[in-house]
C-alpha cells in the first residue's frame, strides 16, 4: 500500500495537466521545449520558448530563480517535456511536466498562438467536456 501512495504522490509532485496549468498559469513559468518550427506552428500564450538543448545555457537569463516551472512538448507520444524538466531539475528549479503537452492543450479547446496570431480549436469531447473548462476530476 505505501508503495502505491509514494508512486501516486510522486506523480502529482512532478506532473500536472493541461487544465491545472490553464487555471494556474499566472503563477507559473510555462516552458515550451520544442524547436522553432513547432513554436511557430502553435504555442501556449505567455509560454517561454526554450528548446531543451538550450536550457542549461539560457534558463537563468529567461526563468527567474525560485520560479515554479512547467515544461511541455508535443504530447503524450513525446518525452521532450520530460527531458526538459530533467534539465531544469539539474539547475535546481522546482519543475513539473505538463502531461498531454501542446496536443491536449489544443484538443481541450484552449487558446494558443501561432506566427499568424491567436487561434483556438473546438473542444475534442474525447478529452474534455464541451461546455466546461475542466472535467471536475
Amino acid at each position: 500500500m505505501s508503495d502505491a501512495i509514494e508512486h501516486f504522490a510522486g506523480k502529482l509532485r512532478f506532473e500536472t495537466d493541461v487544465s491545472d496549468v490553464h487555471a494556474g498559469k499566472a503563477s507559473l513559468v510555462v516552458v515550451d521545449s520544442r524547436g522553432a518550427q513547432a513554436w511557430a506552428q502553435g504555442h501556449i500564450p505567455g509560454a517561454v520558448h526554450l528548446p531543451t538543448a538550450d536550457i542549461a545555457g539560457r534558463a537563468r537569463e529567461l526563468v527567474p530563480a525560485g520560479a515554479d516551472v512547467v515544461t511541455y512538448c508535443w504530447g503524450p507520444g513525446c518525452n521532450g517535456a520530460t527531458r526538459a524538466a530533467l534539465e531544469f531539475a539539474r539547475l535546481g528549479y522546482r519543475v513539473r511536466e505538463m502531461i498531454g503537452g501542446f496536443e491536449y492543450w489544443v484538443r481541450e479547446g484552449l487558446p494558443f498562438e501561432t506566427d499568424h496570431g491567436p487561434d483556438r480549436r473546438p473542444v475534442d469531447d474525447l478529452t474534455a467536456p464541451r461546455s466546461a473548462i475542466t472535467c471536475d476530476c
